[in-house]
């Protein structure tokens, strides 16, 4: 999975007072897309000191040993021998360094928590960044706001010797994905499972079974997978309007996604292998 980067680790640690390195990596965003290169299918970052037109920084995190930060500037001009790819196509266009990939998807969410938590949603104040931890300010109410991270589920729904597969309606994306879905206020996320399931096919479920988690920055979320088993009819009932597609599909007969980055890729693959949690 996109996370998997060893033997380099991504250290989201925050460091207070962390002097700008004219060699760490430079994240800057245009929008939803980020500053950088492909070369033979390799994504490239900027070093700080190759951007002069990006005065304003503002550290992120640090990988392996490089401090990596955001590039704060809007610029009007991209820079020669860079590009702004949407952070999105990354995926597509990039098979590697993965560690890369993950370091941006990454720097895009806290990107974007920064962005959106500009202004108190409490009393309306211009909020300012705390010196000593991840974390924004108002100065006027004195509220403290921290990242967010939203839980969904990803879902291995089982028949025998056959999985449930869809496709979401409204989405160019040709190939097969598994159930998925926001956990609800006050909701676990078993239960999230379970409604998820029944909203979208109209299946219930049992057999509930947790089998590994993965942070996906692009939106924000942190994936859990869970199998389970369909529970008296198998009958599917789609919600077209979510859905565009759902089906059983034999064991022998699922195809992956076109790359190993995500959860829901992994769960299919380990299902047609036979090596689910059972």
């Amino acid at each position: 999975m996109i996370q998997d980067i060893f033997p380099h680790k991504l250290h989201n640690e925050f460091i207070p007072g962390r002097a700008l390195d004219p060699d760490g990596l430079l994240f800057v965003f245009r929008g939803s897309e980020v500053l950088c290169g492909i070369e033979q299918d390799t994504m490239v970052l900027p070093k700080v000191g190759q951007i002069v037109e990006i005065s304003s920084h503002r550290f992120l995190f640090t990988l392996d040993e490089s401090p990596c930060f955001w590039g704060m500037d809007d610029l009007t001009n991209t820079p020669g021998g860079w590009q702004f790819i949407p952070v999105r196509d990354l995926r597509n266009r990039a098979t590697g360094p993965r560690e890369l990939i993950f370091a941006a998807w990454t720097a895009f969410q806290l990107v974007n928590w920064y962005r959106d938590n500009r202004y108190c949603g409490r009393c309306g104040g211009e909020t300012v960044p705390v010196e000593d931890e991840r974390a924004m300010q108002c100065p006027c109410c004195c509220r403290r706001i921290y990242p967010r991270i939203i839980p969904a589920v990803i879902v291995g729904v089982i028949n025998g010797d056959s999985i449930l597969l869809t496709k979401y309606k409204g989405r160019d994306i040709p190939f097969y994905a598994l159930i998925a879905g926001f956990t609800e206020i006050g909701e676990t996320l078993e239960e999230c499972v379970a409604r998820e399931v029944m909203e979208e096919t109209g299946l219930t479920v049992k057999n509930i079974r947790y089998y590994k988690s993965q942070p996906w920055g692009i939106v924000d979320d942190l994936l859990s997978g869970f199998y389970c088993d369909v529970d008296g009819s198998t009958e599917i009932h789609m919600d077209d309007h979510e859905l565009k597609e759902a089906l059983w599909v034999r064991r022998e007969d699922v195809v992956g996604q076109p790359n190993d980055f995500s959860l829901t890729n992994e769960m299919m693959i380990v299902f047609r292998a036979g090596k689910e949690p059972k």
